[in-house]
């Protein structure tokens, strides 16, 4: 379902999201979180709780408390208290009992924890004067990244976003190293008439603010559910056995992609039962040592020294057989007794080599051979007139 911004137009032509996934109704939402208690009634003796979930530009969320009276609606504009002055304007995106889970699970406590309110319902000339302040936000942008150029400053500025007054605007960039920008702001303060805030996030939160299209065809985590970005590392790409190549681990942040974590705890509880990969095994014939092992299989490939070019396939328990043998010092004949049984237990074919089976030309038509008699035919007749 989508929204006025995004529906189709009045010529038939789809208009396409024009506020990037933020217009803030429906299913055009990042982070959307879906209300599942909606058509559930309350208890008797449970009285409603008057906090909602408002949602301002991206992923920018934060609880209000608003008074029975005004009662929004899940998409509606509401304007909304400003630490320093002024007022800011989003859309709620949450009401209702399924905020007592929300705040539970950011470790707020309303009782303790002083929210801020909700002024009122956003009126026409609200939203009039929103939709202005955000309509200036590309060439503020770049004329802010003019600035920064000109003071040789080593940041980038990613996303700028303005209070809902129009009086503020929050400039959100990225840096390797501590930067002074206090010259930058006088000069954008100039430019701009506007009270200047600068924010640093790191490069995973630039991400998700930005969006885009992962490697896997689909849209980024980080910008449609995820929402705790943990740290990743290499050890998450040695347990699940993939290549160390930064080009295909790392993502459109440039860090290592956060769906390393994903299947991490199932990689290493299978782990577990599989012998160490710098573990020897010593039978008569040689000593053998580990080249490569499939987690999902259940089998590892071990070769003697000295010949390489061999590789021996072991199951986890024939291999773990063998190294309790070598601590009790029994005697292991070779690895050839140990994957023959394998063979004999499985007794299937893992992999079928179909290349080339098929020919290239199967889809072609099939000629008819009375076509060319006839033709040939017709050409002899003519030459025979002439």
């Amino acid at each position: 379902m989508s929204c006025q911004s995004c529906g189709t137009g009045s010529s038939g032509t789809p208009r396409g999201c024009k506020n990037n996934g933020t217009c803030g109704s429906d299913g055009c939402n990042k982070l959307t979180v879906f209300d599942w208690l909606s058509n559930m009634q309350l208890p008797g003796d449970q009285q409603p709780l008057h906090i909602a979930e408002v949602r301002f530009k991206n992923s920018r969320k934060q609880f209000y408390h608003y008074d029975e009276s005004d009662s929004p609606t899940v998409g509606t504009a509401v304007v909304t208290e400003v630490e320093g002055g002024g007022y800011d304007v989003g859309r709620v995106s949450l009401v209702g009992e399924l905020i007592r889970f929300q705040l539970k699970k950011k470790k707020i406590d309303p009782d303790k924890v002083s929210l801020p309110k909700i002024i009122r319902l956003a009126t026409d000339q609200d939203i009039a004067t929103w939709q202005q302040a955000r309509d200036r936000e590309a060439t503020v942008q770049v004329r802010a990244r003019e600035l920064a150029l000109r003071l040789q400053l080593q940041m980038k500025l990613s996303d700028v976003e303005f209070q809902g007054d129009g009086k503020k605007a929050t400039f959100y960039y990225t840096a390797e190293q501590r930067v002074d920008f206090r010259q930058l702001i006088k000069d954008m303060a100039k430019a701009f008439g506007i009270r200047i805030e600068m924010r640093q996030i790191g490069l995973r939160q630039e991400a998700s603010r930005l969006g885009g299209v992962g490697s896997c065809g689909r849209e980024l985590c980080c910008s449609t559910w995820l929402t705790d970005f943990r740290s990743v590392s290499t050890a998450a790409a040695r347990y699940q056995q993939l290549s160390l190549n930064p080009i295909k681990l790392s993502g459109q942040c440039g860090k290592l992609k956060c769906c390393l974590n994903f299947e991490l705890d199932a990689y290493r509880a299978a782990l577990k039962e599989f012998p160490k990969a710098e573990t020897k095994l010593y039978t008569e014939k040689g000593v053998a040592l580990c080249q490569k092992m499939d987690i999902f299989k259940g089998v590892l490939w071990y070769t003697y020294k000295g010949e390489w070019m061999n590789w021996y396939e072991l199951s986890v328990e024939a291999a773990n057989e063998i190294i309790a043998k070598n601590k009790a010092k029994e005697p292991v004949s070779c690895l050839e007794d140990y994957t023959e049984e394998l063979t004999v237990a499985t007794n299937e074919t893992l992999f079928e080599n179909v290349v080339g089976q098929d020919s290239l030309n199967r889809f072609d038509r099939a000629r008819n051979p009375r076509k060319k008699q006839n033709k040939r035919r017709r050409n002899h007749a003519k030459k025979n007139a002439k």
